[in-house]
């Protein structure tokens, strides 16, 4: 089970994917080496992660702000003495409401044990966290590559993954998540940081400034 911790095993990720796609380097040539994008691990980085699902990057601040001040400290019961009507009055939408109350009460009951997560393989992850009402592939995949750091998460279902792979690839259309998979078959043990890498690429086409953490 490899995890990225600093920069370093970024890097030995870039010369292990480069090594497989010279077109990689590119990315590196404009952009530098993809940030770590590490997250800490627990009930916290879930609950970020679904609030920023399908929103813009100053939408999902603005409601997380929102959010942190009425929820302190972000706990289980913090989030469970709220209604959904409460949350939603916070900026989320009624599905994402009802996921941050269903990740809290699997949180308070034992039922998700974030300790517990990042001891077990990947594989294992991601079952125990799609079985929360309303947590999907996209976001328990993100959790597996930013809050538990592994170096082979893939979030395949990215759009922005989808449009950064077919313009630095240069194909036709844009890939579906069966493509996605098939193309990233080759960068394997080090899918995330080929996410990271795109996501960079991503940002440059868009004329967005790259994150630094």
């Amino acid at each position: 089970m490899r995890i990225l911790n600093s920069d370093s095993d970024i890097a030995k990720g870039v010369s292990a994917l480069t090594a497989v796609e010279p077109r990689f380097a590119a990315i590196v040539a404009v952009h530098g080496l993809p940030p770590l994008r590490r997250t800490d691990h627990g009930m916290e980085s879930l609950l970020r992660i679904i609030t920023d699902q399908l929103i813009s990057l100053q939408a999902g601040e603005a409601i997380w702000r929102r959010l942190t001040a009425a929820l302190n400290p972000l706990t289980p019961e913090a989030v469970l003495e709220h209604s959904e009507e409460a949350l939603m009055q916070l900026g989320l939408s009624r599905a994402k409401a009802r996921c941050f109350r269903a990740v809290a009460l699997a949180a308070q009951t034992g039922v998700l044990d974030f300790a517990a997560l990042q001891r077990l393989p990947d594989d294992d992850v991601l079952p125990r966290l799609t079985a929360i009402p309303g947590v999907g592939p996209w976001t328990a995949m993100i959790y597996l590559l930013s809050a538990l750091g592994r170096a082979d998460a893939w979030p395949v279902g990215d759009v922005a993954l989808h449009v950064a792979a077919q313009h630095l690839l240069g194909l036709d259309v844009r890939p579906d998540k069966n493509s996605m998979m098939a193309l990233a078959e080759p960068w394997r043990p080090w899918r995330a940081v080929a996410a990271r890498l795109l996501w960079s690429h991503y940002r440059g086409l868009k004329g967005m400034g790259q994150k630094v953490t």
